[in-house]
């Protein structure tokens, strides 16, 4: 019987997936549901043919030092900002990762949020909870109209337009800012303007972009100024893009009406003016989070694992820039 090729899971990754593994990899050690240590990612690293990390794990030069077999990275997500690329590729390791398969959650996320913002959702919930609603009345909880509104998306690559088609239900114009104008699917009218004018004129602005050195703090004190006092902000890129110092002054002195978060900049820990603003919606990074949508992110990794380990170019390699 011929070896199988090692594999190390930096952590638990959905059943499904896990099922799928002891048929093709030998595990460098079982994956918990939780964040490995710096000594268990160096001694996965220094053994294993292949490694399928996530978002929360750097990967660095230093880590990639004790990779001494490792032929192919497979990143538990879209963005990849978490792995030095330049330093695998000198060391001649493929990295990988999972695009359009998490574009469709993650844009139904963002709508979840938005549409929570405007009509005070989390709000209303905790209040019924608390025993304390005495029915009806004219002036409880007053929210936005999101319908006929203005939806501002920066970055409109895959997410941002699933997001931009979704607005179409709810009769909104949709204007973007990006490096570019893209060409626009047939029947639809959205409008590429400079980032300034895109805040200006918002309502909801809807942030999709990769954290790259050009987008931390993208939107910082000067831009949130740009902003309607009645706008909202919606996140589900990367944390990083928003100074989030600078948001939590922004709803402090109402410069914008409030903001819908999925992703934070010192992630899992969130800035703590935010955390006691009822004009705040916070999730748990959900922005991937679907049993279909996990799954199928991890059936790519493996995917991926398999083209390199058998001499194929893998389908979703990440180029050295």
């Amino acid at each position: 019987m011929v070896d199988r090729p090692t594999l190390f899971i930096t952590r638990l990754l959905p059943q499904p997936v896990m099922d799928a593994i002891p048929r093709h990899y030998q595990l460098i050690a079982e994956p918990v549901d939780g964040p490995s240590t710096a000594e268990q990612l160096r001694h996965g690293f220094a053994q294993a043919d292949a490694v399928i990390c996530t978002l929360n794990d750097r990967i660095d030069a230093s880590l990639l030092a004790h990779a001494t077999k490792l032929k192919i990275i497979a990143n538990y997500a879209v963005g990849y900002n978490n792995i030095d690329v330049s330093a695998a590729a000198r060391r001649g390791i493929t990295i990988t990762n999972t695009p359009d398969v998490l574009t469709d959650a993650t844009a139904d996320l963002t709508w979840a949020l938005l549409l929570a913002l405007a009509r005070r959702v989390v709000e209303a919930d905790a209040w019924v909870r608390t025993g304390d609603w005495s029915g009806w009345t004219p002036t409880q909880l007053l929210g936005a109209d999101v319908s006929g509104k203005i939806l501002g998306i920066i970055g409109m690559g895959r997410i941002g337009q699933a997001v931009a088609q979704r607005a179409s239900g709810f009769r909104m114009s949709v204007l973007y800012a990006g490096r570019h104008p893209i060409d626009r699917p047939t029947g639809v009218t959205w409008e590429w303007h400079p980032l300034d004018v895109v805040l200006a004129k918002s309502d909801f602005l809807s942030l999709h972009v990769p954290l790259t050195d050009a987008t931390r703090h993208l939107i910082g004190r000067r831009e949130l100024a740009l902003m309607k006092s009645t706008a909202y902000l919606i996140n589900t890129s990367r944390g990083p893009v928003i100074d989030e110092a600078a948001l939590a002054a922004a709803l402090e002195t109402r410069t914008i009406a409030g903001a819908g978060l999925d992703v934070y900049e010192q992630e899992p820990v969130i800035f703590p003016g935010l955390i006691p603003r009822p004009n705040v919606v916070l999730l748990p990074h959900l922005g991937s989070a679907t049993d279909e949508t996990r799954v199928q992110m991890g059936r790519i990794c493996l995917d991926n694992i398999a083209a390199v380990l058998e001499g194929r170019p893998a389908p979703n390699r990440v180029l050295c820039v």
